[in-house]
């Protein structure tokens, strides 16, 4: 089974945009082709879960993971950061071989 972990950061940021949207069941994560590494992480809001989602719930916030992406995800961690002027959701993901020097694709 494969696992996914949301750290207290990205569960207190997924609530945030929840509930500033007033609609939502959490964050719905899901990979393209893309870039110079091989693809990227595409995130949207979960609205609904698909018959077919992995679910994976931690400090009271949801992230949903379409079946194509699950294999490249599994063991991943979703964290929030706060970098100077920069906030953003980061992925700790342990299947990743390289990055591109911009950081927005990754191989596997």
């Amino acid at each position: 089974m494969a696992t996914l972990n949301i750290t207290p950061a990205a569960a207190e940021q997924i609530q945030h945009v929840l509930a500033e949207r007033g609609e939502g069941l959490g964050l719905r994560v899901s990979v393209k082709p893309s870039g110079c590494s091989g693809y990227s992480y595409v995130l949207d809001f979960a609205d609904e879960a698909a018959p077919d989602d992995a679910h994976f719930e931690d400090h009271g916030a949801q992230v949903f993971v379409a079946p194509d992406a699950l294999t490249m995800l599994d063991g991943s961690e979703v964290d929030y950061v706060n970098e100077g002027l920069n906030r953003y959701f980061r992925f700790n993901n342990p299947n990743v071989t390289d990055e591109c020097g911009c950081g927005e694709s990754f191989t596997i």
